[in-house]
């Protein structure tokens, strides 16, 4: 049985809205009353110099919010935009656990020494492994962009 946090938090581009990052909420909403959810800015995905182009933020929301209401999880949601890797991680008190991928797990702990360093308590970190397609690898948006495989990790056949 997993711990259970009053607000837990993730962040992503959340571009080709996929299997794994519905699993990586899937997670959120499991072990938290409230998620927040950082959204990358377009700005932000810019810097990142992503190898292949991105939705807009306003359709990445829009999809998001979509699937968050379908799964009945929109009023305990909080999405913000994320104009760096930290958001309000970095801040007292906002959240008490981070959900992120075996990918981008290291970050998470960049939170917690940046924390550490402010005089905070470090979050829980709660770490899910990746999706994996159809031939084991990973599920990722660059792959999707690629046409390999669709949303779901199905290949698709050329």
């Amino acid at each position: 049985m997993d711990e259970k946090f009053r607000v837990v938090a993730v962040g992503g581009t959340f571009d080709e809205f996929h299997k794994g990052h519905k699993t990586l909420l899937e997670k959120a909403f499991e072990i938290g009353e409230k998620v927040l959810i950082g959204l990358c800015t377009d700005e932000f995905v810019k810097r990142m110099e992503k190898p292949h182009v991105v939705a807009s933020y306003e359709k990445r929301l829009k999809e998001l919010k979509n699937w968050l209401s379908r799964k009945g999880w929109l009023e305990r949601a909080k999405i913000i935009p994320l104009n760096d890797p930290y958001g309000v991680t970095i801040s007292e008190g906002c959240v008490e656990a981070l959900v992120v991928s075996r990918e981008t797990e290291p970050r998470a702990y960049e939170i917690n020494q940046k924390r550490q360093e402010k005089g905070l308590k470090p979050l829980k970190i709660v770490v899910i492994e990746m999706v994996p397609a159809e031939n084991h690898i990973p599920i990722s948006t660059t792959r999707i962009r690629h046409g390999e495989i669709d949303r779901e990790g199905h290949l698709i056949k050329t």
